[in-house]
């Protein structure tokens, strides 16, 4: 494609959206846009019957060329769940061309927690109940804690899994499981957490992990960050990420030592990796030396 844009987070996709439902796609055309019949509506206003789904509503374009635009790439697609926003137009948007939809395939979601790029395969028993409480949260309603208390309790007790094939299905529901703490800025079961922030072998539950804690600002997790700041054998994404989490925190005690940090800190690129003919190329990622800077500068 001769278009490339930013892709948004996850939290970005749902805070914008009106509505979340499940649909049944009925056709679908690169430039027109995708037809689709709700089965059901899981938050937002009651929508019913077919839609049109024509345009976008995080679209942030980086480059075109070639006369090329924004296409729907839905043709494949049976059973989706979507995030919508009306549009001027009458129809419904889609936040990106690769996000704000989640394709169902044989009661299997291809899910998106956390960013398009790292998607899990979870049932749609699962999906469904944590998606709706996310888009609730944001939407500031009350949602179902006592499945989400159970979903946590249950999988972030297990130890974490490593990615292979006898594993990776316990690995999709702890990263739904941490990315969903995220989203609802759980403060409780702390130290659930822990083990997956330290698991230096596994940067995906790492980067989760790291996010979770968002939501508990304590001298604790404070010190628990700042070791993975220091810890040789964690990459650098789970580092970057981890400051984002301390400047959520707004930790001024900590200026000087994140100063410091700043100063040893790796100034390699990072990044969701990918092929450089994929279109959300735009979507960087800082070095934990320019994120450890910034926020630095900022306290």
């Amino acid at each position: 494609m001769a278009l490339t844009w930013k892709e948004p987070w996850h939290e970005q996709v749902v805070q914008k959206a009106d509505y979340f439902v499940i649909a049944k796609v009925i056709s679908s055309d690169p430039e027109k846009g995708v037809t689709a019949t709700v089965i059901r509506t899981l938050g937002g206003n009651e929508l019913t019957g077919n839609i049109k789904i024509n345009d976008f509503y995080l679209l942030d374009i980086c480059s075109r060329s070639g006369g090329h635009g924004p296409e729907f790439h839905l043709d494949k697609a049976d059973t989706c769940y979507f995030f919508l926003k009306q549009n001027t137009s009458g129809g419904y948007s889609i936040a990106t061309p690769t996000t704000g939809f989640a394709t169902v395939f044989g009661k299997k979601v291809r899910a998106t927690y956390r960013h398009s790029y790292h998607q899990a395969r979870v049932s749609q028993e699962v999906y469904e109940p944590t998606m709706t409480a996310i888009f609730r949260k944001y939407h500031n309603l009350d949602y179902d804690k006592i499945f989400v208390n159970n979903f946590l309790s249950r999988y972030l007790r297990l130890p974490p899994a490593k990615i292979n094939e006898d594993q990776m299905e316990t690995f999709f529901l702890q990263h739904a499981a941490l990315e969903t703490m995220y989203h609802l800025g759980l403060n409780n079961n702390y130290t659930l957490i822990l083990p997956f922030l330290h698991d230096s072998k596994n940067f995906h539950l790492q980067i989760s992990a790291a996010r979770a804690l968002s939501g508990i600002n304590t001298a604790d997790s404070k010190k628990h960050l700042i070791d993975l700041l220091s810890d040789k054998e964690t990459e650098n994404f789970p580092k970057t990420v981890a400051v984002w989490t301390l400047a959520s925190y707004n930790p001024k005690e900590l200026k000087d030592l994140l100063r410091k940090l700043a100063s040893k800190a790796s100034e390699e690129e990072t990044g969701f990796g990918g092929n450089i003919m994929d279109p959300r190329i735009c979507t960087r990622i800082p070095s934990v030396k320019v994120a450890l800077t910034e926020l630095s500068e900022q306290l």
